[in-house]
């Protein structure tokens, strides 16, 4: 089914194509004739399905119509959430004339005051406790909102921000249309959801438990002294284009970042305690190929948004199977495929096992035949290819990562499992960001 018969205007069409889409997705197929019709609407997806689009499209094209002003609210948890769906928004309404906006914390008020105090905007995207603060300044107000939307609500509940969202509902018309996505319906967000929303319709296409069908999975056992060692060894198979590395802790994120980047790996790292700059330069470097790998917290699982990344790995297994399904969509999205692997230490067999449980399946275990799983966490040196050569010429120490990429074997990968109906993605070069999809 094309865009064209699912009643929308030509201009927002014609944008979406210019983005790079021809055919709606499954979720897009089922909400956006629901949000045409004024219905409330909560929605349940898999990451990466194309939610976003899902609830924009029928949003812009109700703005094409009536008064210029801010009309359409989406909250979303995290900055680069906030940033992304701006971004998709400008895409796919580029033919159109309507102003998104953005605001979140963690840059300066001013110029956010600026865009709605004088330049004016018709849909905004901001996270909840920016848009107090500007609401509070009085620089933004609410008295014309149609359209709410609440992004990757289970998340926002999760970081603290139900106080902030009630507080929010109270501001806004009791007559307008509310839609709410979330991946999972925890008890304080069915409280939220009970305020927010009028008889709503349910689209369920996300069971949380089912990750894409195009990831392919596989657990690596090693002890945890040796992790770092394993993931640069996995990191310098030729089929690893770009990657996204979890870390439990911002300060562990920090610490593996220097040790990749020591071993010769282009990376960064993203987490809470970066600044807003620093995590929009990371992110564009991973869009634009300037780096392979980026070190990230559970706060981006879900904020993170680029084409092309092969491998997800978890460094840390996460504390919940939840944590474990996002961080994993960060490959595989909309209709691709990518790797999801995961190095376990004995010490994190019962998370997986959790994990597993909650999957209702179990993962492959894969070992790589050259590695040594049996040294000490004693100071020995890592094995070295022979003839190795550092950097500076020299024969002895580390090679450099394209010698030693060469030199050393790809790593071992699963047989896909009967859910992945899509097959094995063939060998990578390059990565090619020439699109990207918010």
């Amino acid at each position: 089914m094309p865009f064209t018969r699912l009643g929308l205007p030509a201009p927002i069409v014609k944008g979406v194509r210019a983005a790079g889409y021809t055919d709606p997705t499954p979720i897009q197929q089922r909400a956006i004739p629901i949000i045409l019709a004024g219905r409330d609407l909560v929605g349940a997806a898999q990451t990466g399905t194309g939610k976003t689009a899902a609830f924009l499209l029928p949003i812009l094209a109700r703005l094409l119509d009536g008064n210029r002003a801010l009309r359409a609210l989406v909250l979303v948890p995290t900055r680069e959430l906030a940033a992304q769906v701006e971004t998709n928004a400008r895409d796919y309404g580029r033919f159109t004339g309507l102003r998104p906006g953005v605001a979140y914390g963690g840059v300066p008020i001013g110029p956010q005051e600026r865009m709605l105090r004088r330049e004016g905007v018709d849909l905004l995207v901001a996270t909840p406790g920016r848009l107090l603060d500007l609401h509070g300044r009085q620089s933004v107000t609410f008295e014309d909102i149609e359209v709410l939307v609440l992004d990757e609500a289970d998340r926002m509940v999760d970081m603290g921000f139900a106080p902030d969202l009630r507080r929010i509902l109270r501001l806004l018309p009791e007559r307008r249309q509310t839609l709410m996505f979330s991946a999972t319906m925890p008890p304080e967000l069915n409280r939220v959801a009970s305020e927010a929303l009028v008889d709503p319709q349910r689209v369920d296409l996300a069971p949380p438990s089912r990750p894409a069908a195009g990831i392919t999975q596989a657990i690596y056992p090693v002890p945890r002294h040796l992790k770092t060692d394993l993931l640069d060894q996995v990191l310098l198979s030729p089929e690893v284009g770009s990657a996204i590395v979890f870390a439990r802790t911002k300060h562990g994120a920090d610490r593996l970042a220097r040790q990749l980047k020591s071993r010769g790996h282009s990376v960064a790292a993203l987490h809470g305690d970066r600044s807003q700059g620093q995590r929009e330069r990371a992110l564009e470097d991973l869009k634009r190929g300037r780096i392979q790998v980026l070190v990230a917290t559970d706060i981006a699982s879900r904020g993170i948004d680029v084409d092309d990344i092969s491998h997800v790995i978890n460094y840390d297994v996460p504390h919940t199977p939840e944590d474990y399904v996002h961080r994993i969509g960060r490959t595989g999205r909309v209709h691709a495929t990518g790797d999801a692997f995961t190095l376990m230490s004995p010490e994190e067999k019962a998370e997986v096992a959790a994990i597993e449980r909650f999957l209702g399946r179990s993962i492959p275990r894969v070992v790589i035949p050259d590695f040594d799983y049996k040294r000490h966490s004693d100071g020995s040196a890592r094995p070295t290819p022979q003839g190795g050569r550092r950097r500076d010429g020299s024969t002895s120490g580390r090679t450099d990562r394209g010698e030693r990429a060469a030199q050393r074997p790809p790593a071992p990968r699963p047989a896909p499992s009967p859910e992945d109906s899509h097959g094995r993605r063939p060998k990578r070069g390059a990565p090619d960001r020439r699109r990207r999809r918010m």
